[in-house]
């Protein structure tokens, strides 16, 4: 394989681990604003949709169950994007953030958890 850097070939399962690490984060602290009543989501500002997205956070942070609790997460930002779409403000700039949040679910769909995670395959 061509690379430019081929030692850093190595760390390829750090990749997964910091987008998990800064996926479940945001997640979490986006599901507690939810919870603390100062979210500025759309339709989805129930208490317990907060709790549901800290505690499928929980387990993105841990890396146990990663690749489904991705399709979760994937799920429920289409849900916020249906919403904004629904709104009129699916081209609006708070959009390009949740867009960026589901393409890091699809990619922790597809590479796994990376290093450091319960459901790391043996």
């Amino acid at each position: 394989m061509l690379s430019l850097f081929p030692s850093l070939l190595t760390y390829q399962q750090a990749g997964p681990l910091i987008i998990r690490v800064i996926l479940g984060a945001t997640l979490a602290y986006a599901g507690y604003q939810k919870v603390r009543s100062r979210g500025t989501s759309s339709g989805s500002n129930s208490a317990r949709y907060g709790y549901v997205e800290i505690f499928i956070s929980i387990f993105l942070v841990i890396g146990l169950y990663t690749q489904l609790a991705a399709i979760l997460n994937a799920a429920i930002l289409i849900i916020k994007l249906a919403l904004k779409a629904k709104e009129g403000k699916l081209l609006s700039d708070g959009v390009n953030y949740y867009i960026l949040l589901l393409a890091m679910c699809i990619s922790l769909m597809l590479t796994g958890p990376g290093f450091w995670a319960f459901d790391m395959p043996l």
